[in-house]
């Protein structure tokens, strides 16, 4: 299963992330040239080679009309005495509240290109990017997730949210571009270390507030996260949006075959690497846990019991068949056997009970290894064909549809080897064996 570990020691913002999955394509340049015409106006994107503590990664510089932002995390002098008053809420609506923007560990800023965006403002915004719709359809629920956090925050309906610094350009294209390198890397799970939040105080367009910033521990509940000694914002909003949407887990390394390391930094310097790092590669298909339901019947019909497998199976039974074996009084019988996950157990012992006349069922609790499958369409000189593809555990296999080739033997008149053959010499698939 191809696979993608992201190592948050140092948390996650955007730019971080991007730079991070950046660097794990082989033609760095040709997929940055897609990233700079996502169709943002103004936003220029730079990729730099960066160190941090020996180690050598990407950082990615992202300007709107010129201007990069900054975080704004606050030492311990900021609670002196001529320091402690706090931002007056002078603004009439909501805003996001983090540091003057997302890249905690990165930009340089000034507010004057800024604007308070609202979720409309931003969803057109997304709806006119030049990327696949699928990217948009992940953009657009990276921002619910944080129009979700800020509305329970402020106690506001998320209509009303306007969102200072995550609406701005730069954080729009910081979004948009995490989200399409990850689809262009087309992983099947992504798996997330435990997050590392940072500690001490954050300023923000409403004053200076704790690490995590409320919008980001709201989005991060249930997640496992963790503070530490280092001082300041390492998890923005934005970053922990991105990685709550991504993640199919959060946890440890898996066993894994890496193929690819990638690290995006920060542009701070801290006593640990500023960076995330990004491992791309194969883990076996995960074990689950099936229950095997058995029971035995004499006084069934053939139809009767065809009935039941095929009811069982459109049910979502994993695996129905029957076995022929020898009852009581020496009277021939059929034993059925239905697999299916532990925890649809109960409702296909019912069905059992309801479509047979069996009076008892056996379970048994067996572990399950399989391959991961997928489908896809090939071209041939006969038209389309589809192709399961099966891998995993070190091993490839592909074969076409029987659907297919029998439709195709229907109008030829050949026999399915004869069209297996064919295919195999015009596409990928290999020769069937003889």
């Amino acid at each position: 299963m191809r696979t993608l570990y992201l190592d948050c020691g140092m948390g996650a913002a955007g730019d971080m992330l991007s730079a991070a999955l950046l660097e794990l394509f082989d033609d760095k340049d040709a997929m940055l040239s897609r990233l700079r015409d996502m169709g943002i106006p103004g936003v220029q994107l730079d990729a730099k080679p960066s160190e941090k503590c020996g180690i050598l990664g990407t950082h990615l510089s992202v300007t709107v009309n010129g201007e990069e932002e900054e975080s704004a995390d606050v030492s311990e002098d900021a609670f002196a005495p001529d320091h402690t008053h706090e931002h007056p809420h002078e603004h009439p609506h909501d805003h996001s509240h983090h540091h003057p923007h997302e890249h905690a560990h990165e930009h340089a800023h000034t507010h004057s290109s800024h604007s308070h965006n609202g979720i409309n403002e931003i969803r057109a915004t997304i709806e006119g990017l030049c990327v696949p719709e699928k990217v948009k359809e992940t953009v657009l629920s990276v921002y619910k997730r944080i129009a979700d956090a800020e509305s329970a925050v402020h106690n506001r309906p998320v209509e009303e949210i306007h969102f200072h610094e995550v609406g701005a350009l730069d954080a729009v294209f910081d979004i948009a571009a995490a989200c399409y390198l990850l689809y262009e890397l087309k992983v099947e799970k992504v798996i997330v270390s435990p997050v590392h939040v940072g500690s001490g105080k954050v300023r923000c367009a409403h004053g200076i507030l704790p690490v995590p910033a409320p919008a980001t521990a709201r989005i991060l509940q249930n997640v496992p996260i963790y503070g530490g000694q280092i001082q300041g914002e390492l998890c923005t909003p934005t970053g922990a949006a991105l990685l709550t949407t991504f993640a199919d887990s959060f946890g440890p390394m898996p066993v894994m075959r890496v193929e690819k390391i990638g690290y995006g930094m920060g542009k701070k310097d801290f006593p640990a690497a500023n960076c995330i790092r990004a491992m791309l590669g194969e883990t076996d298909k995960e074990k689950s846990e099936v229950s095997e339901l058995c029971c035995n019947l004499d006084d069934m019909t053939p139809e009767e019991i065809g009935y039941a497998l095929n009811l069982l199976m459109e049910e979502g039974a994993l695996d129905v068949y029957t076995t022929a074996i020898g009852m009581k009084k020496s009277r021939p019988g059929v034993m059925l056997t239905c697999m299916c996950p532990t925890s649809e157990k109960q409702r296909f012992t019912a069905l059992l009970f309801r479509h047979t006349t069996t009076l008892g069922i056996r379970e048994y609790t067996c572990r399950r290894y399989t391959l991961s499958r997928k489908s896809e369409t090939l071209s041939t000189p006969y038209g389309p064909v589809r192709v399961k593809t099966a891998s995993g555990y070190g091993i490839s296999r592909e074969k076409a549809e029987y659907e297919d080739l029998k439709k195709i033997a229907d109008e030829t008149g050949l026999s399915l080897r004869e069209i297996r053959k064919q295919i195999a010499h015009s596409s990928r698939l290999d020769d069937p064996k003889e």
